[in-house]
């Protein structure tokens, strides 16, 4: 069966380092695009991040699979004309160096353009190439603080919290292949190159989701609420005998499923609940009913029984949950990549499905340099 890829023919050049960047481009590498890594002749910082893997970084192989690895030294003229071969024939260049650094070793827009007025010139960074904000270093936690995404995270009455994994940066890696895609659709039509501009507090901003227009709606300034829904009650967790259930009862047929699955159907139309807005102004007394009955029976049970009913439940897995979750394994969501010197190394799977394309390539991140030779002979 022949192997077809939705990018097949596109080439990036990769200028990126740590983590927001280099996942926008496995992604790309997943679809199937050319990725050529540019490091410094030290490699990328996230080479040097743990956990190590017989000796090898597992953070680095976890978001640079399946692409190649060359090393350059930019501020070496040299150097600089050996990225300008490459990017003759390439169609995007991604970095993530702050706002003048490219510009000072001589890689302007006009010299991209120059090079190849094709080129989708792609810049991802924390605060984005304007405004007054420009040249301040960021990382995920930097922006998650900017965007106010830490102040509606955590517990009610407790200090803002960090969202577990690194959203700042995976959402601005998340938007800059969106962008990308649509700019290399565009481009057919058009011919012409672009320059990209995004930014990791940006992209934060954009995940405000309701809170932004409750704020304005209420005057009220959001804080954090556990693991309640801000508009949907009951849509939350709740104790079990021997753990935890999620509920999410999002309309008025959840909230009766969901009462007759608990054995309580004269809640239905209890004057207290009989609306979700009465729901939630009457929350606490609600929770503490729930409560009082979910801990009769352990997680396994409820979910048969809430599932059987027909209203949206789960569990809380932890990571070595999902790794073993059979939703998970039949979605391919878990793959094997085999490293030399390493062994198999487990990895989180792409989740774009195709009928039509191979996606996810299974070759490991590249050793630092390992593609000098095929495109510097």
């Amino acid at each position: 069966m022949e192997t077809k890829k939705m990018l097949s023919g596109i080439k990036v050049i990769d200028l990126s380092r740590n983590l927001a960047a280099p996942f926008c481009t496995m992604i790309l590498s997943d679809l199937g695009a050319e990725i050529i890594k540019v490091e410094s002749p030290k490699g990328d910082d996230a080479r040097t991040y743990g956990p190590f893997i017989n000796g090898k970084s597992g953070y680095f192989m976890s978001i640079n699979r399946g692409k190649k690895s060359v090393t350059l030294d930019l501020k070496n003229p040299g150097d600089k004309e050996k990225l300008a071969g490459l990017l003759r024939d390439a169609d995007v260049m991604v970095d993530n160096f702050r706002p003048g650094v490219l510009e000072r070793m001589g890689i302007t827009e006009d010299w991209v353009n120059e090079v190849n007025p094709s080129l989708i010139f792609a810049s991802l960074t924390g605060f984005g190439q304007t405004g007054p904000y420009r040249k301040k270093a960021a990382y995920d936690m930097v922006v998650q603080g900017y965007g106010g995404i830490m102040s509606i995270t955590g517990q009610p009455g407790g200090e803002p919290t960090r969202v577990g994994a690194s959203i700042g940066d995976l959402a601005a890696g998340l938007y800059a292949a969106i962008g990308i895609l649509a700019d290399l659709y565009a481009r057919e039509k058009t011919g012409l190159g672009d320059r990209l501009d995004f930014a990791m507090m940006d992209c934060q901003v954009a995940l405000l989701e309701n809170c932004m227009i409750r704020y304005i709606g209420t005057g009220k300034i959001p804080g954090p609420i556990g693991n309640r829904h801000a508009s949907i009650t009951p849509f939350e967790m709740f104790p079990t005998a021997d753990g935890n259930v999620i509920i999410c009862a999002g309309n008025t047929k959840n909230w009766t499923d969901l009462c007759n699955a608990l054995g309580v159907p004269e809640l239905i139309g209890d004057e207290r609940f009989n609306s979700n807005d009465k729901r939630g102004k009457n929350h606490d007394e609600l929770r503490a009913l729930m409560n009082g009955i979910l801990k009769g029976r352990t997680t396994r049970e409820w979910i048969k029984v809430l599932e059987d009913a027909g209203v949206p439940c789960g569990p809380v897995n932890n990571i070595a949950d999902v790794m073993e979750d059979e939703q998970v394994k039949a979605r391919d969501m878990i793959i094997s990549i085999d490293y030399p010197g390493v062994g198999e190394v487990k990895a989180p799977g792409c989740p774009i499905k195709s009928r039509e394309y191979t996606i996810a390539p299974k070759t490991p991140a590249p050793e630092l340099g390992a593609n000098n030779a095929e495109y510097f002979a």
